[in-house]
């Protein structure tokens, strides 16, 4: 029986979508304005990487067709010779918001096509009752922030007010978010946990989709830095998704990365956060070595962008895809006869982009595996085909939306 390995690099955008002059967005190109940033030299950092942007595997297998598909041209760089060596296209997002759980849920075969509901950027930008119910049940002094920002900057502005006065930071974003900061020893890990799963009882009501536990640790001394030990409390998906249809036919599913934050860990199986993309591939890649017959691996590679997309960090961006090029080798020497292995994104998250906020894209699709023909899959009209296609190929009921490609 066939097998899965569904990765999502996190931001990796190809094109404005559709609608996204909705979402102030026209012109946006995750990875086209990476390539061109590149191209010119405005890509170079010394000690980290300079040049044209160097994606030879990902382009063998139609990175830069899938681009061409969603924009109309092919990227500085990621043109290739002879025919794709896998099959490539690109998909729209018929989910409201440009957010992770909407694009991750649209992928399983869910697509959310009600608005989220988002906090304004006023000072304050929460509801006073919202805070004054969390103050009061969390047992806080009080909170720090109450408006958009991005979160190392609001950090490093109120790290110290937080020490001292031990309220936490609250922030919110253009995305549909409750962010919570709170420093690991003098506040504590588990109180931030805690106070998060209050602060995602009292966010229901407003359809806020994610609240999330920003954890840091340092001194105004020395600065302060966020750990790997975020968390995200997301709604549950609408719907049934991929993951759920799998759990209920007792097929084997391992989720590496954040994806069990983001489906609140519904059928998300056996669960695996290391830190840092290149750990949370090791163990992608080691989980399916052993996966069963019939299983998925689902992969989330949250670096692209939380450390480069929203920090503008063009040349950061660009190192790290040329770092998950050079594994693209070791994941299909991982494929056997009847695998499937199929790379996207749920979002675009332009560096070279105005805020720092996610951009409203298509993404890419690639797939291939052993006895996996090459093709050219086109524009797909949501996201929903790569489930229908990964339900398909795992011989398992299709689901209630998309469309199978094969």
């Amino acid at each position: 029986m066939p097998r899965a390995l569904l990765i999502v690099l996190d931001s990796v955008g190809i094109g404005g979508a559709p609608d996204a002059a909705r979402y102030g967005d026209t012109g946006s190109d995750t990875l086209g304005h990476i390539a061109e940033a590149c191209a010119t030299g405005a890509g170079d950092r010394a000690g980290l990487r300079s040049g044209a942007l160097r994606l030879p595997n990902l382009a063998a297998l139609g990175l830069g067709l899938a681009a061409q598909g969603a924009t109309g041209r092919v990227p500085p760089g990621l043109a290739i010779a002879v025919a794709a060596e896998g099959a490539y296209g690109h998909a729209i997002e018929t989910a409201a918001g440009k957010d992770t759980p909407s694009g991750h849920w649209e992928i399983a075969g869910v697509p959310v096509l009600e608005d989220w509901g988002h906090f304004p950027d006023t000072v304050p930008a929460f509801p006073a009752a919202l805070i004054d119910d969390l103050i009061a049940r969390a047992a806080l002094p009080g909170i720090l922030g109450d408006c958009h920002a991005a979160g190392v900057p609001i950090i490093e502005r109120l790290g110290a007010e937080h020490v001292r006065t031990g309220q936490p930071i609250c922030y919110t974003s253009a995305d549909s978010v409750f962010q919570i900061a709170a420093h690991e020893e003098h506040f504590g890990l588990d109180r931030l946990y805690t106070l998060c799963r209050v602060a995602r009882d009292l966010c229901d009501p407003y359809r806020v989709g994610r609240v999330i536990a920003r954890p840091f640790v340092g001194s105004a001394e020395d600065g302060f830095r966020r750990t790997a030990n975020r968390k995200d409390y997301a709604v549950q998906p609408p719907g049934e998704t991929l993951l759920d249809r799998l759990d209920s036919a007792g097929r084997a599913v391992i989720s590496v990365g954040k994806i069990g934050d983001i489906f609140a860990h519904r059928g998300t199986g056996r669960e695996i956060k290391p830190a840092g993309n290149a750990a949370c591939l090791d163990a992608a890649l080691a989980a399916f070595r052993d996966l069963p017959d019939g299983g998925l691996v689902f992969l989330n590679l949250v670096d692209f962008d939380t450390e480069y997309g929203h920090r503008r960090d063009v040349a950061g961006y660009a190192a790290e895809l040329e770092a998950f090029d050079a594994r693209v080798p070791a994941i299909r020497a991982g494929l056997r006869t009847g695998d499937l292995c199929l790379i996207t994104a749920d979002h675009g998250n332009d560096p070279t982009w105005h805020g720092t906020e996610h951009t409203r894209e298509q993404v890419p699709i690639l797939a291939f595996g052993p006895g996996i023909a090459p093709a050219a899959l086109g524009g797909r009209a949501t996201f929903a085909d790569i489930g229908a296609t990964i339900a398909n190929h795992l011989h398992i009921a299709p689901l209630a939306a998309g469309h199978a490609w094969w």
